[in-house]
C-alpha cells in the first residue's frame, strides 16, 4: 500500500514524568541563556496567556487547506501529549479551531502548537485549552483528503522536531528539545534558575544589576587608567 498521500507512524513513548515535572519548573527563557536548539520562533505564540505545558510531542504535518489527517489523528493522542502541528509554510488556513480545540480536551491532550493560524478564540478560551499559534484567522481548512504525515518529522518555526522531543511552551515561545539532551537541559536550567533566585534577592536588597551580573566589573575593567 502507498504511503504517499498519509504517512502514520506509531505514538512516540511517553517521556518520564519526572523528568517532564522539572521542565514544567523551568522557563524557556531561561533555557535560552544557554541553549541553542529547537526554539520556534517568536511568532508562534500562546493564544491564552498564563499557560505551562512540559510534556512529550506528538508531530502533524498537513498542508494548505486541508485538515482531514488532524481530524482522524485526534483519536490517536491523549494525556502527556503535546500535539505539533507543521503546516507545511501555509500562513493563511486555520486548521485548529472550536470543534479540534473540544475533542482535544476530551482526549486530554496537554496541549498543541499550529505553526501557522488558528480560529475560534473565544472557544478555545471557553475550553481553557493550552495552545500556541502565529495568531487568528477566519479563513478555515476542510476535508479535502489530500494527504499529510503523522509522527513524521516537521519543523515548527524553524525548529526541527521529531515524535518523542519534550517540549516546554509558556509565555515566551515553545521550545523543543530532544530526548537525550533533556537531562543535560535540565541540570542546566535548574542551576541557572537558582542563581537567578539569589541575583533577584541581592537586586531586591539594594545591590545594582552590573554588579551582580558582572557586568560593571567588565566595563572597570576596560576603562580603569
Amino acid at each position: 500500500m502507498s504511503n504517499l498521500v498519509y504517512k502514520l507512524n506509531p505514538m512516540p513513548a511517553l517521556l518520564p514524568q519526572d523528568k517532564l515535572d522539572r521542565l514544567a519548573k523551568l522557563e524557556t527563557a531561561t533555557i535560552g541563556h544557554f541553549y541553542h536548539y529547537g526554539f520556534a520562533a517568536g511568532a508562534i505564540r500562546p493564544v491564552l496567556p498564563g499557560k505551562v505545558v512540559a510534556a512529550t510531542v506528538a508531530t502533524l504535518a498537513i498542508p494548505g487547506p486541508d485538515s482531514t489527517l488532524l481530524h482522524h489523528c485526534l483519536s490517536q493522542v491523549g494525556p502527556g501529549y503535546f500535539l505539533a502541528v507543521d503546516r507545511l509554510g501555509d500562513t493563511k488556513y486555520a486548521c485548529w479551531g472550536g470543534g479540534v480545540t473540544r475533542m482535544a480536551s476530551l482526549v486530554g491532550l496537554a496541549g498543541g502548537c499550529v505553526d501557522g493560524p488558528h480560529t475560534d478564540t473565544a472557544e478555545v478560551a471557553e475550553q481553557d485549552f493550552a495552545m500556541w499559534s502565529r495568531g487568528a484567522s477566519p479563513v478555515t481548512t476542510r476535508l479535502y483528503d489530500t494527504g499529510g504525515g503523522f509522527n513524521v518529522p516537521v519543523s515548527i518555526g524553524g525548529a526541527a522536531v521529531l515524535p518523542g522531543y519534550a517540549v516546554l511552551a509558556d509565555d515566551s515561545g515553545v521550545l523543543f528539545i530532544a530526548p537525550e539532551d533533556l537531562d543535560e537541559v535540565l541540570e542546566a536550567g535548574e542551576e541557572k534558575t537558582e542563581k537567578g533566585r539569589i541575583g533577584e534577592a541581592k537586586i531586591a536588597a539594594g545591590t545594582h544589576l552590573g554588579e551582580v551580573s558582572g557586568a560593571s566589573a567588565m566595563v572597570r575593567a576596560r576603562t580603569a587608567d
